[in-house]
């Protein structure tokens, strides 16, 4: 389970953050939504320990992650390319995740070759350096990668955005095989409030920093967020 108490985020006098108590049980899909500038990365961030709060505290798990680094060993994540090593090849930086996950070359082989879909013939084999694919193959090697090793707890940040319809479609598929298995927890934030109602158990919605609404998703769910923010 994941728990937030009393987090804040203070940039000089700027709140950008600012939620009272969340809880996150294990093996559900969450949604995060809302505008630019909302608090989404923000928030991702402090979970994964990127960014200090100015007050509050991040458990995962049974394990404050300011305090100690064993939350690493079951959480995995993929915010940006800046979470890629862009001088590596894309199956050079799968066997660095994998050997971080223990596994050996031929099992991380094994678990990638799963993708071939996903990837289109674009990514496997190429000869490219990560830092020369495009934005959204360079999004199809992070999300993939994020998925190495069995992971207890999975947070995408935007992993919609830059894929074309037919790799969006092949990620909610990926998603949602993951969301039956009980113990992963999966937190997946998008500007696409129909992405996010197609593939989460549960959406909250993030304004200004703060925590507007906290939805179990429904057949009536996607309807709720359109009128929401048409205002």
């Amino acid at each position: 389970m994941i728990k937030i108490e009393n987090l804040i985020k203070k940039y000089s006098k700027q709140t950008v953050l600012d939620i009272l108590s969340l809880e996150i049980p294990s093996g559900q899909t969450f949604g995060l939504i809302g505008n630019n500038g909302a608090g989404k990365t923000t928030l991702f961030s402090c979970l994964l320990d990127l960014i200090k709060p100015t007050k509050g505290k991040v458990i995962n798990n049974d394990v404050e992650v300011s305090k100690s680094e064993d939350w690493k060993s079951f959480t995995t994540a993929f915010l940006d390319e800046t979470f890629l090593i862009g001088y590596l090849m894309p199956e050079e930086y799968f066997y660095f995740i994998g050997e971080l996950r223990g596994l050996s070359k031929i099992q991380v082989d094994n678990f990638v070759l799963k993708f071939e879909d996903f990837f289109h013939g674009e990514i496997l084999g190429g000869k490219k350096y990560l830092r020369d694919l495009s934005k959204g193959n360079q999004k199809k090697v992070g999300v993939i990668a994020a998925l190495i090793g069995e992971p207890k707890v999975i947070i995408l940040d935007e992993p919609f955005a830059n894929l074309d319809p037919s790799t969006q479609i092949r990620l909610k598929e990926i998603i949602k095989d993951l969301s039956k298995y009980k113990d992963t927890t999966i937190l997946v934030s998008s500007h696409d409030i129909q992405d996010v109602t197609e593939v989460c158990d549960r959406i909250a919605l993030l304004e200004k920093g703060k925590l507007i609404k906290d939805i179990k998703t429904n057949k009536e769910t996607l309807k709720e967020l359109e009128t929401y923010f048409k205002g």
